[in-house]
C-alpha cells in the first residue's frame, strides 16, 4: 500500500524549528494538483529549496522523509509553479504510475495537510485569522484562544463476500467521479455511528445487501481525501440480489477469482483486499 515505504521512514512529527535547506523538497499544492516535472521511467520530481523560483521565506514545514525534511509553499493565489514544473492532478500521476511509493505517499500527505491549512485560516469560533501553534501541529486563534489540529476523516472499505459462491461484491464509481477501475464498497463514517455501523449502513445503501461476520482487516490514511481508511471482511446474508445505488455506482457485479483482475496500480488498500482474497480462493 502507498504508506509501506521500507526502508525509508516518514516522520510525521511537527519540528517547529526546523529551517529549510538546500535540497529539501517543497511542495507547491493547489487544491488537488501538485507543481511536478515529469521524469524518464515514469517518475516525477516537486521543486527544491534552491531552485529558481523557491523561496524560503512562508515555507511550511510537513514532515520529513528519513532525514530530509519536506516544505508547503504558500499559496499565493494563482501564482504560476516554479519555472520548469507544472501543475498536475494527483489523480493523473497515479493512473500514469509514476513516481517511488514513498514519494507518492509524500504527495498525498502534502495535499491532506495544505488542504486543511487551506481551510484554517481563520478561526470557526470568532472569525479573526489564525497562527501556527508555536509547539504543535494546529492552528491558534490569538483572539478566543480556539485550537484545532489536523482534521482526518474516518471512512470504511468493505469486501462483502459470498463463501457459498465462491465470490465478492466489486464496484465502480458512477461516470466522472473517479478513475474507472474496479473498487469495493466504502464510505465515510457518521456521526454517532461505530465503524462496524458504518460497514452495515453503506453495504445496505450501495448494494443494498445485508452482512454478517464482520472482521477487521488493517487501516490506511489516504491523504488526498484526508481519511483514515479502515478495511473490513464481512459476509452477506439473505438475499444476495445486489440493488445498485445508481448515483453513486456506475456499477456493482458479484465476482469470482478469475474475474478480479485488480487496479493498476498497488497503492490502495482496496486494491490489496481485492487481491488478496482473488490470491487466497482460487
Amino acid at each position: 500500500m502507498i504508506q509501506d515505504i521500507a526502508p525509508h521512514v516518514f516522520h510525521n512529527e511537527y519540528q517547529p524549528e526546523a529551517k529549510p535547506v538546500s535540497g529539501d523538497p517543497v511542495f507547491f499544492v493547489r487544491g488537488q494538483m501538485l507543481a511536478v516535472r515529469r521524469t524518464d521511467e515514469r517518475g516525477f520530481e516537486v521543486p527544491r529549496v534552491g531552485d529558481a523560483g523557491v523561496a524560503t521565506e512562508g515555507l511550511t514545514y510537513l514532515f520529513a522523509l528519513d532525514k530530509t525534511s519536506c516544505w508547503l509553499a504558500p499559496d499565493r493565489g494563482g501564482a504560476e509553479p516554479p519555472e520548469g514544473f507544472e501543475l498536475v492532478h494527483n489523480r493523473e500521476l497515479r493512473m500514469e504510475r509514476r513516481g517511488t511509493r514513498e514519494r507518492m505517499f509524500c504527495a498525498y500527505t502534502a495535499v491532506h495537510l495544505a488542504d486543511w491549512y487551506a481551510k484554517t485560516r481563520y478561526c470557526g469560533v470568532c472569525g479573526q485569522p489564525m497562527v501556527h501553534h508555536g509547539s504543535m501541529r494546529a492552528m491558534h486563534c490569538t483572539s478566543c484562544g480556539n485550537t484545532v489540529f489536523p482534521r482526518l476523516n474516518p471512512a470504511v472499505i468493505v469486501c462483502v463476500c459470498d463463501p457459498k459462491r465462491n465470490k465478492i461484491v466489486l464496484t465502480r464509481y458512477a461516470a466522472g467521479r473517479y478513475a474507472p477501475i474496479d473498487a469495493l464498497v466504502a464510505g465515510f463514517v457518521e456521526i454517532g455511528e461505530t465503524m462496524e455501523d458504518c460497514v452495515r449502513r453503506e453495504v445496505c445503501e450501495e448494494v443494498g445487501l445485508e452482512v454478517t461476520n464482520i472482521r477487521y482487516y488493517k487501516s490506511q490514511p489516504w491523504g488526498v481525501a484526508g481519511d483514515i481508511l479502515s478495511g473490513y471482511w464481512c459476509d452477506v446474508v439473505g438475499d444476495p440480489t445486489i440493488h445498485r445505488d445508481a448515483e453513486e455506482l456506475g456499477r456493482a457485479v458479484w465476482a469470482g477469482p478469475d474475474e478480479i483482475p485488480g487496479q493498476p496500480d498497488d497503492l490502495s488498500l482496496t486494491n490489496e483486499m481485492m487481491c488478496l482474497w482473488r490470491d487466497t480462493h482460487r
